[in-house]
């Protein structure tokens, strides 16, 4: 694949990655990627200071585990995924690299920008940059509690990891509406970016914040019909977890049985309550 180029961020983006993750490198891909070829990866090693892969136990995986997440687990140099979409992120790297894919090119300006922001933020936070490090040894849980296949595991994993970062982003994002400058008096913002630093609630990102609403907008129409369309056939279990996880991050209502990933014992009990969630809900399906 070609190599990467150093990104120009818009004004209104490079103001988000001063605030919440200052010191990462941001750059185009020159060509679109699920998991960086090897080649591209060392390339990624000439534009940071020094490179730290992450390796996991391979207890951690199913025997039928997809062989993409057994690399992933292993000790190469692995970044991106598939499902990671058009902007990844890792902490494999000092500094910090925010990756936009080579069809960033085609995606609107202002769902871009949110995009950007989005990973700034994630940085900020204590989250994984990867499902797998999230659930842990729980993953062998997740798999043996669904009958799905291996594919379709991956994705409910990816699905439900996405949805407890969101419950975490969003806060940030909201935070960023347009009374986000009025001082509440209680002087506490701790949680929000994840830094502790009060200048996140009184200066807000106008901008970003109006393109994640609308990006959540977008979703509003097609929550609705998730329940009807699986129970119809016309929507696989997996990708209507998929639609409603990503929802999570704009704040948005769900339906059931995805209403219950949209709570507060969701995000303070993680994996445990994901693999609870799917239990409970594929026994339903089955009844």
């Amino acid at each position: 694949m070609a190599g990467f180029e150093r990104r120009t961020l818009a004004p209104p983006v490079a103001a988000v990655r001063e605030a919440y993750a200052p010191e990462c490198v941001v750059l185009d891909a020159g060509a679109d990627f699920e998991t960086l070829p090897p080649e591209a990866a060392e390339e990624l090693g000439l534009l940071v200071d020094a490179l730290d892969p992450a390796a996991y136990p391979a207890e951690w995986l199913p025997d039928d585990a997809p062989s993409q997440l057994r690399r992933y687990a292993g000790s190469d140099f692995t970044i991106g995924m598939p499902g990671d979409g058009t902007v990844v992120w890792t902490r494999q790297t000092t500094p910090q690299t925010v990756i936009a894919k080579k069809r960033a090119e085609g995606t609107p300006e202002d769902f871009l920008g949110f995009l950007l922001a989005e990973a700034f933020v994630e940085l900020s936070l204590d989250v994984p940059e990867h499902f797998l490090p999230f659930f842990g040894e729980s993953y062998r849980d997740l798999a043996a509690a669904t009958p799905l296949g291996p594919n379709e595991t991956y994705q409910l994993a990816a699905a439900l990891f996405d949805a407890w970062v969101g419950i975490q982003t969003r806060e940030v994002f909201r935070s960023w509406g347009e009374d986000a400058g009025t001082d509440t008096g209680t002087g506490d913002t701790s949680d929000i970016g994840g830094t502790g630093d009060t200048n996140h609630d009184t200066s807000p990102h106008p901008d970003i914040h109006a393109a994640w609403a609308d990006a959540g907008d977008r979703l509003v129409g097609r929550l609705e019909n998730l329940p009807a369309e699986v129970a119809r056939g016309d929507l696989s279990f997996t990708a209507a977890t998929e639609y409603a996880c990503a929802a999570v991050k704009h704040d948005l209502d769900l339906p059931a049985p995805f209403s219950a990933l949209d709570t507060e014992v969701y995000r303070d009990h993680g994996p445990s309550y994901a693999v609870r969630w799917a239990e409970k809900t594929f026994e339903k399906l089955g009844e």
